[in-house]
């Protein structure tokens, strides 16, 4: 199984500022997910026929902790993707609960954010990850669940 958590304002996704998030929905994007691994033999039960994902969204930063923990604490889970959100900018706790779990995490941003306001340059969740993606839209997290699987 692979989680994929999804922080902040990305349930508002197709709504939200199109011009620099696009016009999908957070829905969308889990569908496209969900259909590109369709049959792609990964984690979890051996019968099962396909990557098991396991999508969650919260704006509360103590469910996305809760969250990390639960997944990250699960046998079952072979890695999670994490988007953040602006958490990513200022949550030492979002940070510490990835820090604190033994499976691997990468982090995704649709956008940019090298590209972006100032204070969207650095994340303090990156660093206890083990890698960051960021700027490829959905593509991103595509190439998250893939590395996990590799």
């Amino acid at each position: 199984m692979i989680t994929i958590i999804n922080g902040p304002n990305l349930n508002l996704l197709g709504k939200r500022e199109p011009d620099i998030y696009g016009s999908e929905t957070l829905e969308d994007i889990n569908s496209w997910l969900m259909k590109r691994f369709e049959g792609v033999r990964g984690y979890g039960d051996s019968a099962f026929d396909g990557v098991w994902l396991d999508f969650f969204q919260s704006n509360c930063e103590g469910e996305i902790i809760d969250k990390i923990h639960e997944a990250g604490f699960n046998p079952q889970t072979g890695g999670i993707v994490i988007n953040p959100g602006a958490y990513a900018h200022y949550s030492i706790a979002i940070r510490d609960a990835i820090a604190a779990v033994p499976v691997p995490v990468i982090e995704v941003h649709l956008s940019n954010i090298h590209a972006r306001e100032d204070f969207r340059h650095k994340s303090v969740t990156a660093p206890a990850c083990r890698g960051i993606i960021s700027g490829l839209g959905k593509e991103g997290y595509a190439l998250a669940i893939e590395s996990l699987l590799a």
